[in-house]
């Protein structure tokens, strides 16, 4: 089928979408919990959506769509107290955090929903290895050119997203050495990296998308597990890069971030993006990975080497005017505080040093989400 036309959305509106671990309280290892959990959470009013994942120890929740941050922030922490409270009836923990420290992939289930068990069978065991969490935040834009225009754009901010959010640090039980490990799982998947570069919804639609379809590799946009991808159905276009931060709180000001950065990019006063820009992106996108806040990257106009943390800080003050427009300067001064004291994977580091096992790591996460 041709790809669905670009749907009418509001400009800069924004939701978000969170993968969440389900933990068991007795052990700390991951839980298949989320057919238990679901059904409980159908008996009264859910704020938002949640929905199962790719395995029994994951949901995710959706937001409705938001044009404010702190509206976003009231519902992210709505939905929180819900789903603990649904938790603690269960006994099993809510959490955040890129990877579980310590889950094994080959004790995962796969859920029942078909097009699971459809990946299932196409993909092996990365499927089971998929058992990772991340946030993605969807940004309106007034039409598919817009959508394509900010997409590539973006692409040079991509590594604050990733650092701001990183929080996987270990992975099997072990120190993986990097601040965000669950990106390596994405990237195992063959139709995963960056979309093509075109500013046309035209050429997009009707070329590219085209000719995937004939190949039958894919089918819709949803076979694609690009860093930022267009959703035509919500007129839309889908961050994915980042770890799901500990805290709703961060959540949302990752999401205002990407708000007031998408409002500066569609004044349009920055050197247009080209396909020479993505010459750096999967080293920056590695930097950010691997060395967190602390990485170094290339800008991709000037080839200048960039401090990650100082490239972060001096972006949110450039950003100061459209936080104050759009009513998000606390989530900015959130980030500012996060990018100079440290992040998540330096925060669940501590806790391993101070606990000395990966269980009271996992024992602080919750309590983390929980907002204690």
């Amino acid at each position: 089928m041709p790809l669905e036309p670009f749907a009418t959305s509001a400009p800069l509106t924004f939701g978000v979408e969170l993968e969440l671990q389900l933990v068991s309280l007795s052990d700390f290892d991951l839980t298949p919990a989320s057919p238990d959990l679901m059904h409980l959470l159908k008996r009264k009013p859910f704020p938002g959506n949640v929905t199962p994942e790719i395995t029994e120890s994951m949901i995710e929740i959706n937001s409705s769509v938001q044009t404010d941050y702190r509206t976003l922030l009231a519902e992210l922490l709505e939905i929180r107290d819900t789903l603990v409270a649904a938790g603690d009836v269960l006994n099993i923990g809510i959490a955040g955090g890129g990877t579980h420290p310590f889950q094994h992939w080959s004790e995962q289930r796969i859920s029942a929903k078909p097009r699971y068990q459809e990946l299932s069978a196409l993909y092996g065991y990365l499927a089971k290895q998929f058992t990772v969490f991340g946030q993605h935040v969807h940004i309106g834009c007034a039409s598919g050119d817009d959508a394509l225009f900010l997409l590539h754009a973006l692409s040079r901010y991509i590594p604050h997203f990733i650092a701001l959010s990183a929080s996987s640090p270990f992975v099997q039980g072990h120190d993986s050495g990097f601040d965000s490990a669950r990106l390596n799982s994405v990237s195992a998947f063959p139709l995963s990296g960056r979309a093509p570069f075109t500013l046309s919804w035209a050429d997009f639609a009707d070329v590219y998308f085209a000719k995937m379809e004939r190949t039958r590799i894919i089918r819709s946009m949803k076979d694609f597990y690009w860093d930022l991808r267009p959703k035509p159905e919500y007129g839309t276009i889908e961050l994915r890069v980042c770890d799901t931060p500990l805290t709703v709180e961060r959540a949302a000001a990752l999401a205002a971030y990407l708000q007031a950065l998408c409002r500066h990019l569609l004044e349009r006063k920055e050197a247009p993006p080209l396909e020479d820009d993505y010459l750096v992106y999967n080293y920056n996108r590695f930097q950010a990975s691997r060395f967190g806040l602390d990485g170094v990257i290339t800008h991709p106009k000037t080839y200048e080497q960039l401090p990650l943390r100082e490239d972060i800080i001096a972006t949110l003050d450039l950003m100061e005017p459209h936080a104050q427009a759009l009513g998000s300067l606390d989530a900015l001064l959130h980030l500012a505080a996060t990018a100079s004291d440290g992040g998540d994977a330096s925060f669940l580091r501590g806790q391993h040093e101070r606990q000395g096992s990966t269980e009271g790591m996992v024992d602080a996460a919750i309590r983390r989400f929980r907002g204690r």
